[in-house]
């Protein structure tokens, strides 16, 4: 069973799916639904549209160096049955497979490192802005506990000498 890769996003065509361009100097492009077909026959470019594996790898989104990829490559070069041979492979298929899958989180994970604590910060931003809207303006006042701690902002030699000179 063969299974071909979709010209424009990448994605696995099985046997019996997708549709076939071959264009006049014998080229064949291979699509795995209708929406790569038309996209490519309007021209776009697979790296400019965001669904893609093409501008996921190319804007870092998924990895693109790594050893298990070398594996997945299309081999055209056919090779004698051996059982052993063959039983070592699937193994090795599973274990290629969980490394490639470790490997994908530890990535996600690093490109999201710092996401958490800017999302904490806006929402921070947006609570302290608006809390008019979440409290009574009477409420605020008699309570003071209610409000967000204002923040020091420390203030360079500077701009108190311009605020001075304006005096």
């Amino acid at each position: 069973m063969r299974l071909e890769k979709c010209w424009f996003c990448s994605s696995t065509i099985y046997p019996g799916h997708g549709i076939q361009f071959v264009r006049n100097d014998a080229k064949i492009f291979r699509f795995c639904r209708s929406k790569c077909h038309k996209n490519f026959k309007m021209k776009r470019n697979p790296r400019k549209v965001k669904w893609t594996k093409a501008y996921r790898r190319l804007h870092g989104k998924d990895m693109t160096q790594d050893a298990t990829f070398e594996f997945e490559r299309k081999r055209n070069r056919p090779e004698r049955y051996d059982r052993n041979v063959t039983e070592n492979t699937l193994k090795a298929i599973k274990k290629i497979d969980k490394v490639r899958v470790d490997r994908e989180a530890r990535h996600h994970a690093k490109r999201m490192k710092g996401k958490k604590a800017q999302l904490q910060r806006e929402a921070a931003k947006e609570l302290e802005q608006s809390i008019h809207m979440v409290k009574a303006p009477a409420a605020l006042q008699q309570e003071p506990s209610l409000t967000l701690p204002k923040l020091k902002v420390k203030v360079s030699q500077q701009q108190t000498e311009d605020n001075r000179m304006e005096e």
